[in-house]
């Protein structure tokens, strides 16, 4: 599975760079992306004319990329040796924003990290607990629900540093069905408005869930997230959320 770019993507990962474009505090599209240059910032080609040392190691045709939404625009590559080695990269978009007038240059960062390693004599045998907000919407809003991750390992200990680079890496699924007392089981499917979604926007410990509640009814409904790595699965408590009018 591709890694975000604020996802801790180590050389040989497929690594998702995203491009969030407003208008007036609106999303909007561009008129056309036409490349995206990535160029490693390379600390033995600084020059006074290339200050932080840039080299370029691809292009990638605007035709490449994907609309994943309004205003949202998605290349993936994949960070193969060949290319790419660990370090700080800036992936460049050239993009047209007005028709006939020239295009800019956008600039953005990400880094390439070696691969994680640990070693000990007992299994992953910790948990995490996991914090969220908002929990009230007001029926028809569209905002994003900001998951967090927090290890629940001793403090500042390389353990913890271990676990949140687990946090980090790891896929992360939300749920969210409508509670309604004493409903039935077998209506479990008709309740559920969320089936294991993947949260796909990640930085760090945190994930981003756009949720609109534009066709949800008004009511208390309960978020279950679910991470996973390895062969390790947790799975949050039941967490409300209220959708009001």
């Amino acid at each position: 599975m591709a890694k975000e770019r604020y996802q801790n993507p180590c050389v040989g990962n497929e690594v998702n760079l995203r491009l969030f474009t407003y208008n007036s505090s609106n999303l909007q599209d561009v008129i056309a992306v036409e490349q995206v240059a990535i160029y490693f910032l390379d600390p033995n080609n600084k020059t006074t004319t290339n200050p932080d040392g840039r080299r370029l190691v691809e292009t990638i045709d605007g035709s490449s990329v994907t609309i994943e939404d309004t205003g949202t625009h998605l290349i993936t590559i994949t960070a193969e040796t060949a290319k790419y080695t660990i370090g700080k990269y800036v992936d460049i978009w050239t993009v047209t924003l007005v028709e006939d007038e020239p295009s800019q240059t956008i600039e953005n960062q990400f880094t390439l990290y070696p691969d994680l390693w640990y070693s000990t004599p007992i299994p992953i045998v910790f948990d995490f607990d996991f914090h969220f907000q908002p929990n009230k919407f007001r029926q028809g809003s569209k905002q994003f629900l900001i998951i967090e991750i927090i290890p629940n390992v001793p403090r500042s200990s390389d353990l913890e540093r271990y676990y949140t680079n687990l946090a980090i890496v790891s896929d992360l699924k939300i749920t969210i069905e409508q509670a309604c007392g004493s409903c039935m089981p077998e209506e479990q499917d008709l309740r559920t408005v969320v089936d294991e979604e993947s949260v796909d926007y990640r930085e760090l410990r945190y994930g981003y869930y756009k949720l609109d509640t534009t066709d949800l009814d008004c009511g208390i409904y309960n978020v279950t997230l679910k991470l996973e790595f390895g062969d390790n699965i947790y799975i949050s408590d039941r967490m409300p959320i209220q959708i009001y009018n």
